[in-house]
């Protein structure tokens, strides 16, 4: 069965609807872990990323971005050197309608406008502004850290910016 694309999904068009209960079961997230790397140091530089737009993220797309933030830094700065911590979670159950498609579907598919439909994923609701995953981070590895938030945005689906919460942010001259 093919996924219909993450931009069906990204406007927030209605209420909220988390009642598991009546839907008859929920595929479950595909998020590994929250928390990544060094659980117990305090690190002096934390930087977060932060939504520009209120959207919904589903699952896939958040777990998509906790890799490509977690990849490089394991690689580059050691799983012992940073503190990544994912702050949204996918309470939002996605529901779909499913259409007949092909030759004759017109016909097959016309009643039931406005259906409930069947849970196909869950998704996190975020508003603008909202922090999206935390970076706990030495001063030393600043750039390392900042190139992997980017790649990790990129893989959101609102405009993400970054901000240096604690510490100072490395400035080369």
């Amino acid at each position: 069965m093919a996924r219909k694309p993450g931009r069906m999904y990204r406007n927030i068009t209605q209420r909220s609807y988390t009642r598991r209960e009546y839907m008859g079961g929920v595929p479950g997230s595909k998020i590994v872990t929250f928390d990544i790397g060094n659980l117990k140091d305090e690190f002096p530089v934390e930087i977060s990323v932060v939504a520009k737009e209120a959207c919904q993220i589903r699952h896939s797309a958040l777990e998509a971005a906790r890799i490509a933030a977690n990849r490089p830094l394991l690689e580059g700065v050691g799983p012992n050197s940073y503190h990544l911590k994912i702050r949204v979670f996918p309470h939002e159950v996605l529901r779909e309608n499913k259409q007949a498609t092909g030759a004759g579907a017109d016909r097959v598919s016309q009643g039931m406008r406005q259906a409930f439909g069947k849970a196909v994923g869950t998704a996190a609701r975020v508003k603008a502004g909202q922090k999206l995953m935390t970076l706990s981070i030495h001063p030393a590895s600043f750039i390392a850290a900042k190139k992997a938030l980017v790649s990790a945005g990129h893989k959101l689906p609102t405009p993400i910016r970054l901000v240096v919460e604690k510490g100072q942010e490395l400035v080369l001259t």
